[in-house]
């Protein structure tokens, strides 16, 4: 699938993602689950990023994925 653009607010700012679908609702699973917002958790990803975020995310959820 191809990726598309998401957009969210995190930190009182407006930033987009872009995602392919699959890696957006795991996103949100894995929000749901944590039982964080999605923008609470992106945040958290956001600050500890070394990367653009979209990479960031998708590297946090392959992590948790891999500890499971």
């Amino acid at each position: 699938m191809s990726p598309r653009k998401y957009s969210l607010t995190i930190q009182g700012h407006a930033t987009s993602l872009t995602l392919e679908p699959v890696f957006w609702q795991a996103l949100n699973d894995a929000a749901r689950e944590e039982g964080k917002s999605l923008a609470g958790l992106v945040a958290e990803i956001d600050e500890a990023r070394t990367t653009n975020l979209s990479s960031a995310v998708r590297v946090w959820l392959f992590d948790r994925a891999r500890a499971r």
